[in-house]
């Protein structure tokens, strides 16, 4: 169980204080309940991967306004693993959550207009932190560590501005394990297989859907309408080791949203949206990539610029931050979210993949 005091980044007019109270939304506190499993140390994924464990947790959420912001609860997966071990009883550890979030209190024109940050009452939930790993006793460790968490929609709905914190987290573990096999060192660890370099090639599919506020002069109007977003990434990536890989990615994708537009119109009357052309809603962009990879899950970062595009939305450098779940030992789901220029939000990419040419061994027992 853990317990996370946090502050929340004032990003916006309604957090910084333009509310029903007048009054700056800047703390939160979450409780949360989770269950993991962890890869033995003499195991070889235990040794090539520092002892990894991964998990389910369900996480409740008070940000002091339920009125306006409600208090969610998050259901997400999480996976860390050790970073430094300092002696027998003593380690600094990292850890990532992802998963979703319920019981927003989300924007409303008439009932919810001072929240311009939150458009969906579901929302993702993306957290990332390190933390001390104290051993109390055989059974029960202390955590105590330092996190920063998201919550947004991946502009599935308007407004999608987000809200973020910056958490400290302390917690009690319950191990289930024999207390000799925390303590004691095992009586021998089965040899680590050569890891020979290579290059694999993923192909994922993707789609998603969006919404859209269309620049009007100096203010975003919101599109009543969701537009379809489907594209491909096919990585060519060269695989260093065990835990890291880096290569490009030829990434097509067409967005119904691009480059939607609206005319002046007279204020009073019902304002018109436009879609363009299909050549004006397709793009084609080269990307590199780097991929943290651990058992059952890769991390993904991506950065890139479309090269053959008419103009307008597609202009942009796009970042891509994408979470691989291994099905097969070469199938995978994706989950992943695009940004423009590191700060605009662009799309989902749920998808699936498939991974050619994996020469890497097969340590995940």
């Amino acid at each position: 169980m853990e317990f996370r005091p946090g502050y929340i980044f004032q990003t916006n007019s309604f957090l910084k204080g333009e509310n029903e109270k007048w009054k700056p939304i800047d703390r939160s506190l979450s409780t949360h309940l989770r269950y993991s499993f962890q890869l033995l140390p003499h195991t070889l994924a235990g040794q090539v991967y520092n002892s990894p464990y991964q998990g389910i947790g369900l996480g409740y959420y008070n940000f002091n306004e339920p009125k306006f912001l409600g208090n969610p609860i998050a259901l997400y997966l999480f996976q860390g693993a050790r970073i430094a071990k300092f002696n027998s009883r003593l380690s600094l550890n990292y850890e990532w959550n992802f998963g979703l979030s319920f019981g927003w209190k989300p924007y409303d024109f008439l009932e919810n207009y001072y929240n311009v940050i939150i458009g969906s009452k579901t929302n993702a939930y993306l957290n990332v932190g390190v933390h001390l790993n104290w051993m109390l006793a055989p059974n029960v460790d202390l955590i105590t560590g330092f996190t920063l968490s998201h919550f947004s929609n991946g502009n599935t709905n308007f407004p999608n501005a987000g809200l973020n914190t910056a958490d400290v987290k302390i917690g009690l573990v319950y191990n289930f394990n024999p207390p000799d096999t925390r303590l004691s060192k095992p009586l021998f660890e089965s040899p680590i297989p050569v890891f020979r370099r290579h290059i694999s090639y993923d192909m994922l599919l993707f789609g998603s859907w969006r919404r859209k506020g269309v620049a009007y002069g100096d203010q975003q109007i919101a599109s009543p309408d969701k537009y379809t977003v489907l594209g491909f990434n096919f990585n060519p990536m060269y695989n260093f080791g065990y835990r890291f890989r880096a290569g490009a990615s030829l990434d097509g994708v067409y967005d119904g949203s691009a480059n939607v537009y609206t005319e002046d119109y007279i204020v009073g009357t019902d304002q018109q949206f436009y879609r363009p052309s299909f050549s004006k809603q397709i793009a084609l962009g080269v990307s590199g990539r780097i991929e943290y990879v651990m058992p059952y899950f890769t991390i993904g970062l991506g950065m890139g610029v479309n090269v053959l595009h008419r103009g307008g939305d597609f202009k942009a450098l796009y970042q891509i931050l994408s979470l691989k779940m291994e099905v097969t030992r070469n199938s995978f789901l994706h989950i992943g979210y695009s940004l423009n220029d590191f700060h605009d939000p662009n799309y989902l990419m749920l998808g699936i993949g498939y991974r050619f040419n994996n020469k890497a061994p097969n340590i995940h027992r």
